[in-house]
């Protein structure tokens, strides 16, 4: 028996159960790019573009950061659905002990996994490119490539967490994977390791290899998005940001 059909098989199982939850994850898949652009990119961006857009590579900051939020989110999915629902199926609900006992082996539940973590994060990486469209930030149908990159990225992590999570008895050591791995690259991966210009206390500094694995990620898709002429001439960002930034810089 090959692999790819039988690890189907377990992406069809991860699909029935989805059907259940797909509505909220979409939605929460699309507000949370739309909230992070809007205060992040919108509300801080004017307040560093004061400084003058040579801080970020002559980019505007929103530009500037939404590529990066892109690989680091889809990044976070992929770490968590390589851990705790990988966890809960070896020890908690004992699903892989049901699907050996049929032909399916080892390499079919992996490659089932690795499968489903694809479909989940190319389906918040387009979600989250649609937002970023909505923004005017991407500049060429090039930005599409920025998906496969982000899947790239995600499935990078999934596979070593997922041989983690097979180690594990308990969630304990994914808390300590999440705190000092996992949540530093989205607050880093878009940043400059220092912005010129600005206060020791706010200088950024790298966060290891999961960091510098999302930089790259970022500089690719920001390279992919920077090309021709904008796709929308009116994005909503134009309607936002003098409404956005002036209110920040008012209650400051």
């Amino acid at each position: 028996m090959t692999t790819l059909a039988p690890a189907a098989r377990v992406l069809q199982r991860n699909l029935w159960v989805y059907r259940h939850t797909w509505r909220g994850s979409i939605f929460g898949s699309f507000m949370t790019p739309l909230l992070y652009l809007t205060a992040m990119g919108i509300g801080l961006g004017k307040l560093i573009e004061a400084q003058g857009r040579g801080v970020m590579g002559g980019y505007p900051y929103i530009e500037f950061l939404g590529p990066g939020i892109l690989a680091a989110s889809c990044m976070q999915t992929a770490s968590f659905e390589s851990s705790f629902p990988i966890l809960g199926k070896i020890q908690w609900r004992k699903n892989y002990d049901a699907i050996l006992a049929t032909p399916l082996g080892v390499r079919h539940i992996v490659g089932g996994e690795l499968l489903w973590i694809s479909f989940r994060v190319t389906v918040i990486s387009s979600v989250f490119l649609g937002v970023l469209t909505l923004f005017g930030i991407p500049r060429s149908p090039l930005a599409l490539l920025a998906v496969p990159c982000a899947v790239l990225t995600g499935l990078a992590f999934a596979a070593a967490i997922m041989s983690f999570a097979a180690t594990q008895r308990t969630g304990e050591g994914f808390s300590w994977m999440f705190r000092f791995i996992s949540r530093k690259p989205p607050t880093t991966s878009s940043m400059p390791l220092k912005i010129s210009g600005s206060p020791p206390q706010t200088e950024m500094t790298g966060a290891g290899h999961s960091t510098a694995a999302c930089r790259h990620s970022s500089t690719v898709s920001r390279a992919l998005f920077d090309s021709y002429s904008r796709i929308f001439p009116q994005p909503i960002q134009a309607i936002l940001h003098p409404r956005v930034g002036s209110s920040m810089i008012t209650s400051g």
